[in-house]
């Protein structure tokens, strides 16, 4: 029943000034209603209001429109928030959460505890300018350290006398896919893929970086740098091949509407969200859909440590604990990596809990492995799991809230939600092996190229033994020289070597080719043949060339199975690692002999 006052310039909402529950929410609605909905206590005006029983206000929050009606309950509280619409749509619904706030009004001190332990004692709506002014610079540092370190390898690697040449890629795309290869692969380097053109475009993605971080022509530069990056990828075949290659350009596609010129930045914001949430959980859930024993056992860690790529000296202690640590956590980075991530989705102090859960895997992955960028860029997308709320506790720069352009950005936010989030669910179900619809999966494909929304897991298969190609050379086929690395294991009493945030993607790529043969990796006999020419931008990949003068006549590679060592054998040997012979991976051959392979 609707009880008749006076008019007045706002609608006036009384509260129960005694109900900690109704302060911390009323609080919070004033921020969300800003000025248009007056509120005070039942306590100070109760007086005011003779019409209104006083048992009503016991009951519920009592709302004064502006015409002197008053209205209570639910439909008090969806009015007062603008959201009448909601409350008017069905009675069905607003029978229900006229329940609901029953339940709630005679349940305060519940209501109260409940609160505190999901929100908090103190809600505001989610801001992001503070979260975009940090997420912005530290996704600039990620770039700069990108395009940074390919420039220091790119020639050597895919330039004109580098391990798999981009010119040539391109040549073989053109021949297999005719018209369709500029939207099959695309890449500026369709115009020139010549080794200026390679280290231009590094150079121009740090100097993008760099503008991103000063803050200057943000949404353009972050545009470029996407390009850049996804041109580089196009033809970087498997030394751009990594996840986390996908994982800063999906990252970067996003930031394109989240600089400071674009509008919606909560959209945006929760797009982060999700794209955390499938970085962690498809992370998990591949480990278990592998069906693999070592980690339904709980004993993946008994190997990971010396069997990952390129371990830290850290790891080498790691892989001294004991089993039941070790067995422990494992089973913790399963629930971390499992259930953390439906945290992001759940109230705002469990999702800051998920929050911390993922930093603290994500610091021990850093001490423990070499995984260039990687850490550093998740870091910055976990950013997304805090608020400007929780984040100016550790800073106290006020970006300020720029108003969003409504109508045509309403739209394109509302297209780039739908695009990013199904394509989400498609790469989903394709990583756990479901069936995905003809439309969708046509969707995703077709945006395939472009990397802007990727599937995600490392490690699904715990490898248990590690095997390293040692190459040598000679000019007698008697004595044999070996070269060095700079990063991958191979002298067995130097310590494992800290390499991030750089990232030795030669050393990488030595790491998968073990895991095979030579004939499975094509760019390897290549690698051999530019050893062989004495090639001096691949020799710039290596820590040691053992023939300084001329290349060798004869190259061979030998397989060598690693493992720590333990307490006892650093302190009798000061070697870091052990090994034994594993047999031969590449017979030993001459050039002409290596340039056949590659043919």
């Amino acid at each position: 029943m609707e009880t008749r006052l006076p008019t007045r310039e706002h609608p006036l909402l009384i509260f129960d000034g005694k109900c900690g529950f109704c302060r911390i929410w009323i609080d919070y609605w004033k921020l969300l209603t800003a000025g248009r909905v007056d509120y005070a206590p039942s306590q100070e005006v109760r007086g005011e209001f003779p019409q209104i029983p006083v048992r009503a206000y016991s009951e519920s929050v009592q709302l004064v429109r502006t015409d002197g009606t008053v209205v209570g309950g639910a439909r008090a509280v969806f009015e007062s928030l603008g959201q009448q619409r909601w409350y008017e749509s069905s009675r069905v619904f607003a029978a229900l959460t006229e329940a609901a706030y029953r339940f709630i009004a005679s349940h305060r001190n519940l209501a109260y505890q409940v609160t505190r332990f999901t929100f908090g004692k103190k809600i505001e709506p989610a801001q992001f300018a503070l979260t975009q002014w940090i997420f912005l610079r530290l996704l600039a540092a990620v770039y700069a350290i990108a395009f940074g370190s390919l420039a220091l390898q790119i020639t050597g690697l895919i330039g004109a006398q580098g391990i798999s040449p981009a010119q040539q890629f391109l040549e073989r795309v053109a021949g297999n896919f005719g018209s369709y290869r500029y939207v099959t692969f695309p890449t500026i380097f369709w115009i020139s893929a010549s080794d200026a053109m390679l280290q231009g475009a590094c150079i121009a993605g740090i100097l993008c970086a760099a503008l991103v971080f000063a803050g200057y022509l943000e949404r353009a530069a972050l545009a470029a740098a996407f390009v850049l990056y996804l041109s580089l990828s196009q033809v970087g075949q498997e030394f751009l091949s990594f996840q986390w290659d996908s994982l800063l350009l999906e990252a970067g596609f996003l930031a394109i509407f989240f600089a400071r010129s674009a509008p919606g930045l909560r959209t945006v914001a929760w797009l982060y969200r999700c794209l955390v949430f499938r970085l962690y959980f498809l992370s998990g859930a591949v480990k278990l859909a592998s069906h693999d024993p070592n980690w339904s056992s709980l004993t993946a860690l008994d190997f990971h440590f010396h069997t990952q790529p390129l371990p830290t000296v850290f790891a080498w202690y790691a892989d001294k604990l004991p089993v039941g640590v070790l067995h422990g956590a494992t089973w913790a980075t399963l629930a971390i990596e499992l259930g953390a991530p439906f945290l992001i989705f759940g109230p705002r102090l469990w999702r800051l809990a998920g929050a911390w859960c993922l930093i603290t895997l994500q610091a021990i992955i850093f001490l423990t492995g070499n995984y260039t960028f990687f850490n550093l860029l998740t870091l910055a997308l976990t950013l997304f799991l805090f608020d400007d709320q929780a984040l100016r506790r550790f800073s106290n720069r006020s970006p300020g809230v720029r108003q969003e352009r409504r109508r045509a950005s309403r739209i394109a936010a509302a297209l780039l939600v739908v695009f990013v989030i199904t394509t989400g669910l498609v790469r989903i179900a394709e990583a756990l092996g479901q069936g995905v619809p003809p439309p969708l999966d046509l969707v995703a494909s077709a945006a395939a190229p472009f990397q802007v929304v990727n599937t995600y897991g490392l490690f699904a298969v715990m490898t248990t033994e590690r095997r390293e190609i040692i190459v040598e050379g000679s000019n007698d086929g008697e004595e044999w020289l070996p070269y060095e690395f700079r990063y991958k294991p191979g002298d067995v009493n130097a310590a494992p070597r800290w390499a991030q945030p750089h990232q030795p993607r030669l050393d990488w790529q030595m790491w998968f080719a073990a895991l095979g043969d030579y004939r499975s990796n094509p760019w390897f006999a290549s690698f051999i043949v530019r050893l062989l020419e004495g090639s001096p931008a691949v020799l710039s990949l290596l820590e040691k060339n053992p023939f300084p003068d001329r290349p060798p006549r004869y190259i061979r590679a030998v397989s060598q199975e690693y493992s720590f060592t333990s307490f006892s054998e650093r302190r009798q040997s000061g070697a870091w690692w052990k090994r034994s012979y594993n047999g031969t991976y590449m017979p030993a051959v001459a050039l002409k002999g290596a340039a056949e392979a590659v043919r």
